[in-house]
Parts: structure tokens; C-alpha cells; sequence
């Protein structure tokens, strides 16, 4: 999860860039909602679309969600995760762009128990005090089993929309916070969630007896795990873990350490690149063609 290391990361991305946090806050939101604004296909194809938030009953309440899907057709459903900036435009704009590329896609407030979205409007929020005061006091609530319990039901509330395809696979992506998230999911769904992503996500190898590295043998999945160097340089042996529990468990599983820094994947991140993102992203789309 973010924390000092990475903020520090993210100054130092900043500086090559010649910005200030203050500079970059200013820009952030135009530059980042103009990123991943790509309306089309892969083919550059233009892709009517069909959005609204939306309500899921989950074993803990009402969680709010934006779901969005091509206007016409049935499509494998996509449970996103998002980084711990939570739910917002520019991650709608993902879940948009994913969508157009032929996916109902249902992009989730992982702190609903707490407040309705947007917690915060963009990433840089998250580094004023205010902000992190604000998020931290709502993260202690997702525990492992509060997790587990919301994938499960997100799944469950995808199966039941016309727009999702029953007879292929649920795929789940998560961005830094949320790439522990997917592993839940898969388990939580193992019947249902077929294809996992995690983008610079923390946690994965722990050294708790439910470490989502330890859940592989109860998931039917296959993995892309994109890793920040910044993140393996501070855990090296995680990747190695993951790959060896993926084995055991005999769960494909692609695992690469990126040249880029934690949050690259996500447009209002002070550490996002572009061309590592789209790499990114075509792993993903590959991935998610096998379900």
C-alpha cells in the first residue's frame, strides 16, 4: 500500500518531470482524465456505451459501484478494484476503456461501510493530511474476511445483468491496495473468477497463515501480476513466492517486475508512465481474452 517509500518515490518521479506536488495537483485531473480517455476499441473502432452507478446488496450492506458495458450484447464480466484513492473519474474512465474493448465491467467502492464515492476526487488528495486521515480510518474495515465476502457478492451481482455473459469467466483487476483484492475474489468466486490481475499491488506475500499467495490452490485463476521496481526492490523474494506457490498450486501465472514505479498503471498517479501503463494493459486484455 502507499506509504512513505512510495511517496518519496512519487517526489522523485515528479522532480524528473520538473513538478511539484502542487504543480501536479493543479494539472492532474485534465491530464489524467485525457490519459486514458480512448473511447474506441483495439480496433479504433468507436463503442457505444451503457454507465450508471449502481447498488450491490453484499453480506455487510449496500455497496455503490459504477457499472458500465456496450449498449448491446452479453459480455464477460470485470470487477475492478481500485487503488486506495477508491472510486473516481479517472477510474471510471478505466473501466470505460475496458468496456469498449468488450467487457461489462463493474468498478467498485471498496469503502462503502464508510462513505459513498468518490471518497476523493483524485490521487492527490490522498497525499494532503487530510485526505490520508480520512482514508486510513476507513481501511481497517476491510479485513481479509470483509474482502472475501464483497468479491463473492460482486460476482453474484454480475451474474444476474443481462449484459454479462454467464458462460465465460469473471475476470478481477486491482491497483495498489486492490491487488491483494483479485487473489480474495478468486478464491471467494473460485467457481466463477477465472482471470486475476494485480498493477503494483502490496501485500500479496505476507507472512499470515491467509496470505492471498497461500489462496492460489483455492482459486481456479489465472494471474498477471505487474510489479513495481521500487516495490521488488523493496521486497525481492515476493515475486519468486508467488511464483512458487502459483506452481504448486498449478495456476498459470505471468509475473513481471515493470521499469516503472508504484502507480504507474493509474493516470492521476504522480509515478504513471504511459508506455508501461499500455503494456500493461495489453497483458491484461490478453489475459482476459482466455475467459
Amino acid at each position: 500500500m502507499c506509504d512513505e517509500f512510495t511517496e518519496s518515490a512519487e517526489d522523485q518521479a515528479l522532480g524528473r518531470k520538473g513538478l511539484t506536488r502542487r504543480e501536479f495537483a493543479a494539472i492532474s485531473a485534465a491530464a489524467a482524465l485525457a490519459a486514458c480517455a480512448k473511447p474506441s476499441n483495439a480496433n479504433g473502432r468507436d463503442v457505444a456505451l451503457k454507465e450508471a452507478m449502481v447498488d450491490v446488496t453484499t453480506a455487510d450492506g449496500r455497496a455503490d459501484a459504477f457499472f458500465v458495458h456496450p449498449t448491446s450484447g452479453s459480455y464477460p464480466g470485470v470487477i475492478i478494484w481500485p487503488d486506495i484513492a477508491g472510486l473516481r473519474e479517472v477510474k471510471k474512465q478505466m473501466a470505460r476503456r475496458l468496456a469498449s474493448s468488450g467487457y461489462a465491467v463493474l468498478l467498485v467502492n471498496q469503502y462503502y461501510r464508510s462513505a459513498k464515492a468518490p471518497v476523493m476526487t483524485d490521487f492527490a488528495e490522498f497525499r494532503t493530511p487530510e485526505g490520508r486521515a480520512k482514508v486510513m480510518g476507513m481501511v481497517p474495515l476491510l479485513t481479509e474476511d470483509a474482502v472475501a465476502r464483497d468479491g463473492a457478492s460482486f460476482a453474484t451481482w454480475l451474474d444476474a445483468q443481462p449484459a454479462v455473459d454467464k458462460q465465460r469467466g469473471i475476470g478481477t483487476q486491482g491497483y495498489c491496495m486492490g491487488g491483494p483484492f483479485t487473489i480474495r475474489t478468486a478464491a471467494a468466486a473460485n467457481q466463477r473468477v477465472k482471470a486475476a490481475a494485480s498493477f503494483h499491488g502490496g501485500g500479496l506475500v505476507t507472512d499470515s497463515p491467509d496470505s492471498p499467495h497461500r489462496l492460489l490452490g483455492a482459486t481456479q485463476a489465472s494471474y498477471l501480476i505487474a510489479v513495481a521496481r521500487n516495490d521488488d526492490e523493496k521486497t525481492p523474494g515476493a515475486k519468486e513466492a508467488f511464483r512458487t506457490a502459483a506452481t504448486a498450486a498449478g495456476r498459470p501465472a505471468e509475473i513481471e517486475v515493470y521499469p516503472a514505479d508504484h502507480g504507474w498503471c493509474v493516470p492521476d498517479s504522480p509515478a504513471y508512465d504511459q508506455a508501461q501503463a499500455d503494456r500493461a494493459w495489453d497483458r491484461l486484455l490478453a489475459l482476459y481474452a482466455k475467459l
